[in-house]
């Protein structure tokens, strides 16, 4: 039997294509609208998701909130000079996830460009909800930068890489990791608040 055509709604039938969150937002995984997201939702998400499908050491996960702070205050430590906005973009990297879950890089291979496209609308949306411009591929390049770097402490501080075996897959950093980014894994609670401070702290400062 065929499935039901997609729709959205309190009538939608079938195979269901929307995720409800806490604040009542129902955001539609397939034509996902900037009005659905709300930064409270974001926050809690990714602090309850983990980094590195939980093989971390500590009595907490590692999680996606702290990975998106770290990688900001790397790009800034990288590029001192750029604006809120690209460091807002830094800090939002990875905000899809709060909706799809951090699938290791190896999965994203074996699912391949069905989960990019996904990715790329729920970014999209983040982007238009926040009111950022369309970054630039130098941007992009810095953040990617900034996010194998970011994976290279991980892996060696918490994941049981050691340090040859994480600069052949990450590469190695060529500055050391800013001490205001602690490694430390947080209870969820804690590393959501950390998340959300930052977030305030960069909108605040697009406004100045």
């Amino acid at each position: 039997m065929g499935g039901a055509a997609h729709r959205t709604g309190d009538d939608q039938v079938g195979t269901r294509a929307w995720q409800r969150m806490l604040s009542g937002r129902r955001l539609d995984l397939l034509a996902p609208s900037p009005d659905d997201i709300e930064i409270d939702d974001i926050a809690h998400g990714l602090a309850r998701v983990a980094r590195w499908n939980g093989q971390t050491e500590g009595e907490n996960v590692f999680s996606v909130a702290q990975h998106c702070v770290l990688v900001e205050r790397i790009v800034g430590v990288l590029a001192p000079g750029i604006d809120p906005d690209e460091r807002l973009a830094a800090l939002l990297h990875d905000g899809p996830e709060y909706v799809i879950g951090d699938l290791i890089s190896p999965f994203k291979v074996v699912i391949g460009d069905a989960y990019k496209a996904v990715e790329r609308r729920l970014l999209d949306a983040i982007h238009a909800r926040f009111a950022l411009p369309i970054s630039s591929p130098e941007l992009w390049a810095l953040i990617k930068r900034a996010d194998s770097m970011a994976a290279f402490w991980e892996a060696t501080e918490l994941a049981g890489f050691d340090r040859e075996e994480a600069a052949g897959v990450f590469g190695r950093p060529p500055v050391d990791r800013p001490p205001d980014a602690p490694l430390e894994p947080m209870p969820s609670r804690l590393a959501q608040q950390v998340f959300t401070a930052r977030f305030d702290e960069l909108q605040a400062s697009r406004t100045k």
